[in-house]
């Protein structure tokens, strides 16, 4: 009871909590109207433009409301130890992601035209050299790290935590996060596939922010999982392969790993305790 009381001034509503779903849905709608437009620009720029998009609507209105900054990115890392481990954790939740992911297609398979989507999608980012990695890295890793930390972390989290208490809110917000992952198929068909997976990750995000009292390493933490998925999926996925056989076994392996890892790099983590402003 003590440390949700603590946790409750640490984070002082940045929005009001009915107001943060509210900004999700126009973040959503923004991006949806403006993809189509930016993929005009290419592929990489057209993902960066759309992630910003997402995030605008909520932004604008923290600074219509003139929030002050700090409620956004709330405590500075407390030591040195504690500006690299969000960057082990975020490798932790990717462990973590990849076992949630094989015990799910185990259960499940994923819909006809799913995994190709997400093939077509690696080949046209695929880099040809230096440069073209890094502006992949930009439009997959950095981007999506920084626009949707700043809304679900930085703005949505934040609000929930005062009316709901830091369990509910990192739910809440998780539940969010994960509705943003509707995927498509080849065929267009829309797919929740992702979204427990989005779910999951995205409680991994809120205990880092409440733990560590701050926004930035939650988007280090994301710009790790998201740069590992992109870089290493494609070294272990063979399309000519077709379908994978599940391997349950080693999903729930990975899945206990990832578990553990991301307990350990969590726990010396401190949340910055603020004073409780007078009433």
């Amino acid at each position: 009871m003590r440390r949700n009381g603590s946790e409750r001034a640490a984070f002082p509503a940045t929005l009001p909590a009915w107001l943060s779903p509210v900004m999700v849905v126009l973040g959503v709608a923004a991006m949806l109207k403006t993809a189509p437009v930016a993929m005009r620009l290419g592929l990489r720029p057209g993902l960066i433009v759309s992630e910003l998009a997402l995030m605008l609507p909520g932004l604008i209105v923290f600074l219509l409301l003139r929030r002050p900054l700090s409620a956004l990115l709330g405590a500075p890392a407390a030591s040195p130890l504690a500006r690299w481990l969000p960057l082990l954790y975020g490798a932790s939740l990717w462990v973590l992601s990849l076992g949630l992911l094989e015990v799910q297609y185990a259960l499940r398979p994923p819909p006809p035209g799913y995994l190709e989507a997400f093939r077509r999608l690696h080949e046209l980012l695929r880099p040809k050299d230096a440069l073209d990695l890094v502006a992949s890295l930009l439009a997959i890793a950095l981007a999506p790290s920084i626009c949707e930390e700043t809304l679900f972390r930085g703005l949505v989290l934040p609000s929930f935590v005062r009316p709901l208490g830091p369990l509910l809110a990192s739910l809440g917000s998780a539940l969010l996060f994960g509705l943003i992952h509707l995927d498509q198929t080849i065929y267009g068909e829309l797919s929740l596939y992702r979204v427990p997976f989005a779910i999951a990750v995205g409680l991994g995000f809120a205990a880092l922010r409440l733990r560590s009292g701050g926004l930035l390493p939650c988007m280090a933490a994301h710009a790790t999982l998201n740069a590992l998925t992109f870089l290493i999926a494609p070294l272990t996925d063979d399309p000519s392969l077709g379908m994978p056989e599940p391997r349950p076994l080693l999903g729930a392996a990975l899945l206990a790993l990832g578990l553990v890892l991301a307990w350990l790099t969590l726990r010396p983590l401190r949340l910055v305790e603020r004073p409780t402003p007078a009433p």
